[in-house]
């Protein structure tokens, strides 16, 4: 679910031992300076940004949208973060060691802390995860703690896989041996800790989030729902992402066209989200200023599992029918002013192992004719009725390029087809996590973490934390499984795109394009960096 790319390197799994060095990140920060840069700049300068109200209380193993993710990440310090690259870099981590295929062994730094003063303990991760894992928390990230020994997704139970060492050292030890893989996922939000006082009353907490990362909320107050949220700088944070501003406040815009009128003016220092209607000009009008970089971001839409005329055989027929329906060379050019790639696969181009020859891809390719011909086999089935809808929202810039995919099936079936608009995500979010939307709707993926397996575990494996249509394919989960396990990373990777020819004839989702950042900042900021998922480096930014 995430951001931006210059030039992601190859990310190979990991071999027994210690993976990742303490230190600060590669963008450009550096720790224990107190906010001062070689370049300069008022360290006590706040720093505006766009975003989204986030979709739930602001709880990492419950957020797993960017809006909230932005604002986690900010606020709080896991075992490690990616840098700009994609780089796991050791954060609260002293170090992580791959002791074996299924056993890892984390040492934590002595000495950190939560804003309210508590100290950081392997009590700190070792309780939000057993909190995340448990069933009846019903955690949108229950799932990312699923290959630790003990989980349960359909009743409450405990990972006796996480031991307790001492108070700055514990263990992992995992129901499958994929333990290089799982160290790679140690940046994402859900494996965040949390203070003691979390657990007194967590939906409070999550309107009021007491962290340890970079910065902290400025007062009680700090988050205005639908408005925007206040963040300073957190003085005792020690990591590598130390803050070299004053604070961030993020924005919650309506649209992106107002966003994009704010940054023009100044009003806004940095947007990561280019309107669609400015993809022709933005980098004229900004100039050097203008982001427009490779993300590793996936564009989708996705039909519900049990939708009407959308199972079984028919439902194949249907989905392949519509695929093959879309001029998406088209849509990328006009719409977007190639500021997307029209989707080979179901990952992203700046992530190892990513295809543009899997078996079965030639459904993304634009063909009426045999789309035409697909759908008549699906009417011989059963006859088609009704108006095919994909359902977007509102506030996110999505309007242009629904209306274009929708033309293009109208155009081609010869059927009714349109959007349905939602006024925010949060809202759209809601009917799909409780399975009351009835049309298609526009899915998507900014990877948590830079591998191919995020890209298909989270979105398509069964009872994953983001598989929004219920998809459940025995053979494509033995795949995954088989890939997370490989020492070699060639062979996790030939898994990962066999696991992929099965999507391509299943469907689960309707693969569009991949994305670009497309940004810019402000005339009187510096050192703006936007990260290998498209969001910026907050922390690097100075002002002034």
């Amino acid at each position: 679910m995430k951001r931006t790319k210059l030039a992601l390197a190859s990310l190979a799994l990991l071999t027994v031992g210690a993976i990742a060095l303490s230190g600060c990140a590669g963008g450009g920060g550096n720790s224990g300076d107190n906010g001062k840069t070689n370049a300069g700049g008022d360290s006590t300068a706040i720093i505006t940004a766009n975003g989204s109200e986030p979709e739930n209380p602001l709880i990492p193993t419950n957020t797993n949208e960017v809006g909230g993710g932005k604002i986690l990440d900010s606020i709080f310090a896991g075992l490690a973060y990616y840098d700009a690259k994609g780089k796991l870099v050791n954060d609260m981590a002293e170090s992580i060691t791959v002791d074996d295929p299924s056993n890892v062994t984390i040492k934590l730094k002595k000495g950190e802390k939560f804003t309210n003063g508590q100290e950081l303990t392997a009590d700190s991760f070792i309780k939000a995860w057993q909190y995340g894992a448990k069933f009846s928390n019903k955690q949108l990230n229950q799932s990312w703690f699923a290959d630790i020994d003990g989980f349960s997704d359909t009743k409450d139970s405990e990972l006796t896989g996480l031991k307790k060492v001492d108070d700055y050292t514990f263990t992992v030890k995992l129901n499958s041996p994929v333990a290089a893989d799982w160290s790679q996922r140690l940046g994402y939000s859900a494996f965040y800790p949390l203070p003691d006082v979390a657990f007194d009353d967590m939906k409070s907490f999550g309107e009021h989030p007491i962290g340890n990362g970079p910065y902290k909320l400025a007062s009680d107050t700090a988050w205005q729902h639908d408005v925007q949220i206040d963040l300073v700088k957190n003085d005792q944070y020690t990591g590598g992402r130390q803050a070299h501003n004053g604070g961030l406040t993020i924005k919650f815009y309506a649209s992106q066209d107002a966003a994009y009128a704010d940054l023009q003016s100044n009003d806004l220092d940095v947007l990561d989200a280019i309107p669609a209607s400015a993809f022709a000009t933005f980098e004229s009008t900004l100039g050097d200023r203008a982001v427009n970089q490779p993300a590793a971001i996936f564009q989708s839409f996705t039909i519900p599992g049990n939708a009407e005329h959308f199972t079984g055989k028919e439902g194949q027929l249907r989905k392949e029918a519509i695929s093959m329906a879309i001029n998406r060379e088209q849509i990328t050019d006009k719409i977007f002013n190639k500021t997307r790639t029209p989707a080979s696969d179901f990952t992203s181009p700046v992530i190892n192992g990513w295809s543009d020859s899997i078996p079965g891809s030639e459904v993304l390719k634009y063909d009426p004719e045999k789309a035409k011909d697909l759908w008549a086999q699906a009417d011989a089935i059963s006859k088609w009725s009704g108006t095919f809808q994909i359902a977007y929202n509102a506030d996110g810039g999505h309007k242009e390029w629904v209306d274009a995919v929708s033309n293009s099936i109208k155009n081609t079936l010869g059927i009714d087809a349109s959007g349905k608009s939602y006024v925010d995500f949060a809202t759209l979010r809601q009917d799909v996590n409780d399975r009351k939307i009835k049309t298609a709707f526009r899915t998507g993926w900014q990877a948590d973490y830079p591998g191919m397996y995020n890209f298909l575990q989270p979105l398509y494996s069964t009872g994953a934390s983001s598989n929004d249509s219920d998809y459940s394919n025995k053979d494509f989960d033995a795949l995954l499984a088989q890939g997370a396990a490989q020492p070699d990373p060639a062979k996790a990777i030939e898994d990962y795109q066999k696991a992929q020819e099965i999507l391509f004839q299943d469907l689960p989702a309707i693969p569009l394009w991949y994305s670009n950042v497309t940004g810019g900042y402000a005339e009187n900021v510096k050192n703006v960096t936007f990260g290998w998922n498209s969001v910026p480096l907050y922390y690097e930014i100075t002002k002034g």
